[in-house]
């Protein structure tokens, strides 16, 4: 945290001028075992109704092109809701959606980075990005997070995955059993 502060410090202003208060996006994530956490990022959209594209400023896509919106999520490392590698925290809705395969992801703590992220991140789908997770969850060693953290800041400078097709961000999961039904609406 100290080495990414002041980098956080001029992202916190420019979030401020660009689209007021508050600067800081909260939202109830689950953690370990499904356990809810407030998860905390940067907010890089406008507030409102419409579509996520809609909302997404030039800000914003640049804060998360390069991954400087997660930067407060390294608080959450510290509090030990989160590891700096796992698989990504989703949302809480999600969590009656999961086949029992796709819920095994929570058997260990959400990461900032995981490998679904240096796999592709949101270029992947949904039954993609929940086979990579399971299988950091089986194969979990302080090696494989080196590595992750090594190719995350290659994915990082290269700006590579960013965005799903067209879309700002991914589609909803909806659900369902591997090969239908879950790539969102």
């Amino acid at each position: 945290m100290v080495l990414t502060g002041p980098l956080l410090l001029l992202a916190c202003i420019a979030v401020r001028v660009r689209l007021g208060a508050p600067v800081m996006f909260r939202q109830v994530r689950p953690g370990l075992r499904g356990s809810p956490f407030t998860l905390f990022k940067l907010r890089t959209m406008r507030s409102g109704d419409q579509k996520d594209e809609a909302r997404l400023t030039l800000l914003g896509r640049i804060l998360r092109a390069a991954s400087i919106d997660e930067l407060p999520s390294l608080w959450n490392v510290l509090r030990g809701d989160m590891s700096l590698v796992g698989p990504r925290p989703l949302l809480m809705s999600y969590l009656q959606r999961y086949t029992p395969e796709q819920a095994r992801r929570h058997e260990v703590k959400p990461g900032i980075t995981g490998l679904a992220q240096i796999k592709g991140r949101n270029a992947l789908t949904w039954e993609a990005k929940f086979t990579l997770d399971v299988w950091y969850v089986d194969h979990q060693s302080l090696l494989l997070d080196l590595k992750i953290l090594i190719a995350t800041v290659w994915k990082v400078v290269r700006c590579s995955g960013i965005s799903h097709g067209k879309a700002a961000t991914m589609p909803e999961f909806t659900g369902g059993k591997p090969g239908g039904g879950q790539e969102g609406k």
